[in-house]
This record gives C-alpha cells, sequence and structure tokens, in this order.
C-alpha cells in the first residue's frame, strides 16, 4: 500500500491546495448548499477549511481545482474515470461536468496526482485515486472534450 493511500484510510487525510482565487467562491457555495445538501455542503466546507491555500500563480499543476480535468480511479473497483470539476451552475453530467457541490467535486478538489481520500458516495464509502490533472489550457484538452 502506497503512502498517500495508507493515510487516507487509517491516518490523516491527504493535504489539500486550494487556489486562493476560489477559496472565498468555495466556502460561500458550501454554506448556501447547508440547506439542500448538508453532508456535501459540510464535508466541502470542512475540506475547504484545512487546506493550504495558495496564489493561482502557485498553484501545483498536478493539484485539482476549479476547471480541472481529472481522471482518477475508484482504488476498490478499478474503475478510472475522466471529470472536469466546475462550479455549480456549469455542472452537466452529460458532458463530464462535475459541480464542485456534489459528493464527486468535494472529494476531488484540492487533491493532487497520487493522492487517495476515503469518500462517501452514494451510500457505500469509496476510495478515489488521482491518476492525472490536466487543465483547460493544457495542450491536448478542450472545453468540451477533456483531455
Amino acid at each position: 500500500m502506497k503512502m498517500n493511500e495508507r493515510e487516507a484510510a487509517d491516518g490523516p487525510m491527504p493535504q489539500l491546495v486550494i487556489d486562493a482565487a476560489y477559496y472565498e467562491r468555495l466556502r460561500g457555495f458550501a454554506r448556501l448548499a447547508m440547506r439542500d445538501a448538508p453532508e456535501v455542503a459540510q464535508r466541502l466546507l470542512e475540506e475547504v477549511e484545512r487546506a493550504e491555500v495558495v496564489a493561482s500563480e502557485q498553484m501545483p499543476s498536478d493539484a485539482v481545482t476549479i476547471g480541472s480535468w481529472v481522471s482518477y480511479q475508484d482504488a476498490d473497483s478499478g474503475s478510472i474515470r475522466s471529470v472536469r470539476i466546475v462550479l455549480p451552475a456549469d455542472a452537466d453530467p452529460e458532458r463530464q461536468r462535475v459541480s464542485v457541490v456534489s459528493p464527486l467535486g468535494s472529494a476531488l478538489i484540492g487533491l493532487s496526482v497520487g493522492q487517495v481520500i476515503r469518500w462517501s458516495i452514494a451510500h457505500s464509502e469509496r476510495r478515489l485515486r488521482v491518476l492525472r490533472v490536466r487543465g483547460v489550457n493544457d495542450a491536448g484538452c478542450d472545453d468540451d472534450g477533456g483531455c
């Protein structure tokens, strides 16, 4: 078992990095979601609060942020999926756009490649491993089709 996997399963949660440009907006979205989705909202707020906040120009290129295309693996089933993390108004599951204020989006935001987090999705606990993070401006990425 890799160190990040062991930490997520048995000890501290993985270190998160949040873009300072989105910090207050993420906190605001979490507070707004408290009425309709309190469990997701609370978890997002906790994740944002424990994250290291860094200036946009210092964000690691392998960290998940708003607009990132993320390839992740369900560490329990082995299935791999790619999604784009977006603000709530831009969510569109048919185009693989996942709101940051969703169980999956709030699980992935702030993680970096190789990190694993234990998360509850659809009434089951899953371990998600980040495999790849790409920005929309990266070569081979586009706004709709992913990377």
